[in-house]
Parts: C-alpha cells; structure tokens; sequence
C-alpha cells in the first residue's frame, strides 16, 4: 500500500495506532493526512502551520497526538478536536533549524534533535495549558540526527554529525517517577551524560534502542552499522562493515533481528546468533534481474563483482553482482517505522518512506522467520 509524495529528507511517515491514516510531509511545510478506504487513499486534512519544511513528524500510539518539526525552529503538537486538528506551540528554545523529533514511551515528552548542536526534551505543563522545554546544551559538537528513546522512558541516546553517539539522562521533576524499569536511572540529573560512543569516523545516523533497551545499535555514513550493549555500564561494541552504500534509519524488529534502510534502496536484514554476534542476513526486497547478454550489462557485472570483492578483501561471503534499481524504492530510504497492533512485542509490519516520494508498507511474516 505505497503512498506517494516526495518527503522531506528527515520527515517519515507516520501511523495511527489503527494503521489506517497516515501523515507525512510532501517536501513542503505542511503535512497531509490520508486514510485508506477499501482500495484507495484519500486525503482528510492539511495541517499548515509551520513556514518552512517539516523535518520530522511522530504520532503517539495511545494519546493519538501528532508532534512535527520544522526548520522555521518551530514544533506543534496536534490534537485532534472532533473533525479538526488543533496545533498548539511548543517552546523549542532553538535558533537552528529542527531536525528530528520522536515521544517517550510514555508519551509524556517528546525529544527534538536540531541543527543547534542540542536536544529539546518537550513537556506539557499542566499550569499554564502550554509546552515547555528543557534543553540539553554543550555536549555535541555538530548537528543532532537522530534521537531514541529507551524504554525506561528516561534515557535518551542521540547521533551527530560529529559521528558520536550519546546517551543522555532526561529526568524531569514531576514528570517521570520512579517505575521497575526505570532501576538506577532516576539517580542521573537532568542532561548528564551517561556515555559517548565514538565508534564512527564520520557522520553518524539512525539511533535505536533494541526492545529490551540493552542493545543499542546507529550507523555511520562511511557503510558501517554498530550494535552495543550495556551502554550504561561496560558498554560491548560489534562493528558490521557494509559491502555496498551507508544506512540512514534502523529499527529492532526484535531483540536479535534489526532492519537497516539507506542509500541502497532496499531494507537490509541483520541478526544475532546464539553468542550475541550480529551479522548481515539478506536485502528484504529480492529483485530478479533479466539476462542480458549485451557487453554493456556483462562490463556492469563484472565491475559489480570486481567492487564487491576489493571491498570484501579474503571473506568467503559471496559476491553478488551490483543491484539493480527498480524494487520498491527507487532513491534513498530515509525513514523507517513499525507498525504494530495492540501490544504486540515484535514487529511484524513496517513502513518505509524515501527521497522517491513513496511511502511502502512491508510484512515480514512473508518474506522471513523473525528471531526472538
């Protein structure tokens, strides 16, 4: 079910809990929401607010509000009132452009990543009816990414353009209280830091916590993907080479099986074994190429198989022939999302939206056995 429309760079598509309506933003400032009727999608609203393009967009599962972000430094929060939806103003505190945005588990905050080198942490005050802000400052030194939020709804790990990973304590006073899964977490204070990878010699992307919060796992543009564990503590770094073009977004299906998206145009499949090693399992979108016996198409192949190896060096993988486009997606994958029902701890649904303009929802269930 593809929904077309040429999205932002940073602006996914984004689900209602019943995954029958959709936002996302056309690469304009406004973000339009669809429904699906029987066997087409049509439009039921424009949200026009912001003044320049909308650069990240979230929808809560349970409270059904929807946060989006723009580079205009402004951040609404849209409540749905009967037919129509009625933004409020959050105080971002920002003179950079906003970047990303993504709600607490608990759906009581919410993170945005800007161009400011910091992070807003947004929450309602009862008080005075309004959004506020606490901001975490100085501790990057480019661009934030990409945030995560932990399951304890506390932690907060963050990618920059500085190519660190961070993970960030987000604790606020009468917000967060202490739960079972929260443990040690609330004896951090607001905006300390509780680890700094520096794994990536470049740009970095894509943070996601696994569902248990004990593996953490981000991208690097120079085509590397790195899954850690017990961040918090002796952190555990795995370092997975890419033989082709570098990843943008990552998502936990499960504890053992994760899906990278990116410049290749196709979702990749990673999975750990029994000992905790992770490693690249297949593209998800099998593409069947027609032979051709033209020296053109053969030079392509062999320049294909020529790359693959020289970047491979001595391993016994085998090296499959550059990919063709024409799958799913046709440009870089930019976004990707679960679509889960109920409280379903697996993901067996996800959607996916790229600089093609498509938005394209997969079901794992027929194309792999997902791993526990």
């Amino acid at each position: 079910m593809p929904c077309c429309g040429a999205l932002s760079d940073n602006s996914d598509g984004t689900f209602n809990q019943s995954v029958t309506v959709i936002a996302f933003c056309p690469n304009t400032t406004e973000v339009h929401i669809y429904k699906f009727f029987t066997d087409k999608w049509e439009k039921l609203h424009v949200l026009a607010k912001h003044d320049q393009i909308v650069s990240g967009i979230d929808w809560s599962r349970s409270s059904n509000k929807i946060v989006t972000v723009s580079h205009d430094r402004n951040s609404y929060v849209w409540t749905q009132e009967g037919q129509d939806w009625v933004p409020t103003l959050v105080i971002l505190k920002l003179n950079r452009a906003a970047l990303c945005v993504q709600w607490s588990p608990k759906e009581n905050k919410f993170a945005v990543g800007s161009g400011a080198k910091s992070v807003s942490i947004c929450y309602y005050e009862q008080e005075n009816n309004w959004w506020i802000s606490k901001v975490i400052r100085k501790k990057h030194e480019s661009s934030v990414t990409s945030v995560a939020w932990h399951p304890n709804n506390i932690h907060l790990a963050t990618t920059s353009t500085d190519g660190k990973c961070r993970v960030f304590s987000t604790i606020i006073k009468g917000v967060d209280t202490r739960g079972p899964q929260a443990g040690a977490s609330v004896d951090w204070k607001f905006g300390e830091q509780i680890a700094q990878l520096d794994l990536s010699p470049t740009w970095a992307f894509g943070v996601r916590w696994s569902p248990s919060g004990k593996t953490l796992a981000y991208a690097g543009h120079s085509s590397m993907i790195y899954f850690v564990d017990d961040v918090e503590g002796s952190p555990a770094a795995q370092n997975l080479a890419l033989r082709d073009l570098p990843l943008r977004d990552i998502l936990f299906v499960s504890e053992k099986m994760a899906i990278g998206v990116g410049f290749d145009c196709n979702p990749l499949i990673f999975a750990a074994d029994e000992t905790g090693l992770w490693s690249f399992v297949r593209y998800l979108d099998e593409r069947k190429v027609t032979p051709s016996t033209s020296k053109a198409s053969q030079l392509s192949e062999a320049l294909g198989k020529l790359y693959g190896q020289s970047r491979q060096g001595s391993s016994s993988d085998t090296v499959e022939p550059s990919k063709p486009r024409g799958g799913a997606h046709e440009n870089c994958i930019t976004c990707i999302v679960p679509l889960r029902k109920g409280s379903e701890s697996i993901v067996k649904r996800f959607s996916t939206s790229g600089l093609d303009g498509k938005i394209v929802v997969w079901d794992l269930e027929n194309h792999i056995t997902i791993s526990k």
